[in-house]
């Protein structure tokens, strides 16, 4: 919702939240927006560290490490509302799913799997580049939308399929089995609940805004709708996919501090 120019300018992005511009600081467009970022640069980080401590495979780390990529881009793009912001959010997010689709596609264990993996990764590089340039040419948000939530389906579908259809998944331990999929379905859960949350802030918006300025701040930050999009799509769970490219009982689900960590039982398993 623009009401007034920072120090960026005035906006060039194709999409205006809800929260009001520059209330507070002339460099933060949207306070709320932007600092709930935090939240995704950290889970990013703490993640990427669990799994290096478990000398868990790079793919992995790389998959977290893209998370906190798409953290600091969105942080960038709801404080200046510039396109070239926008595009460091939304640009991450696409390359962040591809990968993740591709992490549950590489599941088939043992060296004969190279070939697979390869074109696997090509595959994975040309739609990326594919979606980068049709984007700049048709610079529709609900085209990045439309592609984000097919990935993001696509991988809750193969997900599925590899811990409850494939042969693999009759050597998961029942009880290992249940676990991952619970803590997947909670995650899946909280990002449709986030969602549905964006999609309220955005229709009705002045409806929000207006008991936003009778509250007050701070208190009218918790009615931010599309910060709480940040907070519950924060997750990345490829505890499936390990369970069946190496052997089951190589790995546990464990929980530090209240998050749930994948940890080694021994150290040489290790997954190509």
């Amino acid at each position: 919702m623009s009401l007034k120019e920072g120090v960026w300018g005035p906006v060039t992005a194709t999409l205006d939240w809800c929260e009001e511009n520059y209330q507070f600081s002339d460099y933060i467009a949207e306070c709320a927006n932007t600092f709930s970022n935090i939240i995704t640069i950290w889970f990013a980080v703490y993640g990427a560290r669990a799994a290096a401590i478990q000398g868990l495979p790079a793919l992995y780390i790389t998959s977290l490490a893209g998370l906190g990529l798409v953290g600091i881009g969105s942080f960038a793009f709801h404080a200046t509302l510039l396109y070239e912001a926008q595009m460091a959010d939304e640009l991450p997010m696409i390359y962040c799913a591809s990968w993740a689709l591709f992490v549950m596609l590489d599941t088939v264990p043992g060296p004969s799997n190279a070939s697979r993996r390869w074109s696997l990764l090509a595959g994975t590089v040309l739609f990326d580049v594919f979606f980068t340039i049709s984007y700049y040419f048709y610079r529709n948000p609900a085209y990045h939308q439309i592609v984000f939530a097919c990935l993001l389906l696509s991988t809750a579908m193969r997900t599925v399929y590899i811990t409850r259809f494939s042969s693999a998944a009759r050597h998961i331990p029942d009880a290992k089995k249940k676990e991952a999929n619970r803590l997947y379905t909670i995650g899946a859960g909280l990002f449709a609940f986030g969602f549905l949350i964006w999609n309220l802030d955005n229709a009705f918006c002045n409806v929000l805004t207006g008991w936003k300025r009778s509250i007050g701040w701070p208190a009218g930050f918790l009615l931010e709708g599309h910060s709480w999009w940040h907070v519950f799509t924060v997750r990345a769970d490829y505890c499936p996919s390990l369970l069946v490219k190496d052997r089951p009982d190589a790995y546990e689900i464990a929980y530090h501090s209240g998050l749930p960590v994948v940890r080694r039982t021994e150290t040489k398993a290790k997954p190509n």
